[in-house]
């Protein structure tokens, strides 16, 4: 049996990563067909643990898990650390007193209970005295209906998670009606402000990435980028001095550690570095999104026989986010970015093969399995050897985020 794992990132008030919600296919034919839907589960949340590494997964944060009535009556959870996860009760799953028990009893044990697709509901009473938190599907729910159920179901021991939150108005409106976790994509959706300046710093990135993307690039013009931030040059000699690279003498030049990489490991780095940089005042999951995007993307087109190309094909993942570090058009900054045609293409929405393959890696990062297959077709690639390389690209960006 196949096991694809995605996850989407849970935000607390401040935009920070508060935990993953794991998002589960099994096969590749988008269903599973067993007559057992309870066995289906148990073998992907044991797979997710034994093959994937929970850890690995979710960074160390918190995971929330789907569990099904019969799971719960059989304290599968009990099995699992309480500590990295965060047991959903599904809306379908019955509200009778074997049910209320069973969660009273992981409630005892330390874990968190969340209830999934919440109504304000007499059926759910007996569960309002444990559970930790309540979801609410935010686009599904009309605006005052969010205000009277936080109103009315509301206490101080329960906290609110808005799903589906896809703009930064979402947020917003999420944020001042009294949610406390918010789950979508309204990170990456950047607020265009008519003239807005780039502050300094951020110019300085942008001046690099403009640099490092020259077909003539010049070693003494990037150095002297380079020395104006301090952070940069630290983190290349770090870097390079790491135990990843074996050097057997210490590199402690910019300029050497620079022709020591090469050049499209230049590239790659100083891309990695200069969008670090830019995320001071935004979330850092914009970052850690756009590194496992511009990896999966690379290691993707490696398969499918653009291994001479997979630079660019890193490029545009780690450029997908970029109008939301900066908070400018997309085509503004891509004017002033002297990548690829295809790579601008690709950025800017239009068909090429570039963007099927970024298509690609996002419907796999938000468990949209019907769109992920269709990609997967388009460029003919095998469905199943893409979640190891999306565990590989994972790995790579914890790796870079310790830097």
């Amino acid at each position: 049996m196949d096991v694809f794992v995605a996850r989407q990132p849970i935000f607390n008030r401040q935009q920070q990563v508060f935990a993953y919600e794991l998002l589960y296919r099994v096969g590749t034919d988008n269903y599973y067909n067993h007559p057992d839907g309870d066995y289906a589960t148990s073998e992907v949340i044991a797979n997710s643990f034994l093959l994937f590494g929970l850890e690995s997964l979710t960074g160390g944060k918190r995971a929330f898990i789907n569990f099904t009535e019969n799971l719960l009556k059989n304290e599968v959870a009990a099995n699992l650390p309480n500590h990295l996860i965060a047991v959903e009760i599904l809306e379908h799953v019955r509200r009778n007193k074997e049910i209320v028990v069973a969660c009273r009893r992981l409630k005892e044990l330390g874990y968190m209970l969340v209830l999934d697709d919440f109504v304000c509901d007499s059926v759910y009473e007996p569960l309002m005295d444990i559970v930790d938190i309540i979801k609410i599907d935010f686009l599904g729910t009309p605006p005052q209906d969010r205000k009277n159920l936080i109103r009315k179901c509301g206490n101080k021991k329960v906290e609110f998670l808005a799903e589906k939150v896809e703009t930064i108005k979402d947020f917003e409106q999420a944020l001042e009606i009294g949610f406390t976790y918010f789950q979508g994509y309204f990170f990456s959706k950047p607020v265009i402000m008519s003239g807005k300046d780039i502050s300094p710093h951020k110019l300085n990135y942008l001046q690099l990435l403009q640099e490092i993307n020259r077909p003539d690039l010049d070693f003494d013009k990037l150095d002297n980028i380079m020395k104006r931030d301090v952070s940069l040059s630290y983190m290349l000699l770090r870097y390079i001095n790491s135990a990843a690279f074996g050097m057997r003498s210490k590199i402690t030049s910019i300029k050497h550690a620079l022709v020591m990489l090469g050049l499209q490991e230049i590239k790659k780095w100083l891309s990695l570095i200069a969008l670090k940089g830019m995320v001071e005042d935004k979330p850092n999951e914009i970052l850690t999104s756009s590194i496992i995007r511009a990896r999966f993307g690379e290691l993707i087109g490696q398969k499918c026989g653009l291994a001479e190309r997979s630079s660019d094909l890193f490029l545009v993942g780690m450029f997908s986010m970029i109008d939301a570090l900066i908070g400018r058009p997309m085509a503004n900054i891509l004017a002033e970015l002297p990548v690829s045609d295809d790579v601008k293409k690709a950025l800017l929405g239009k068909r090429n093969l570039y963007r099927d393959i970024f298509e690609l890696t996002v419907s796999y990062e938000k468990g949209d399995w019907k769109r992920f297959s269709y990609y997967a077709s388009r460029i003919n690639l095998d469905e199943r050897e893409i979640p190891r390389f999306y565990m590989m690209s994972l790995e790579w960006a914890n790796g870079f985020n310790q830097i």
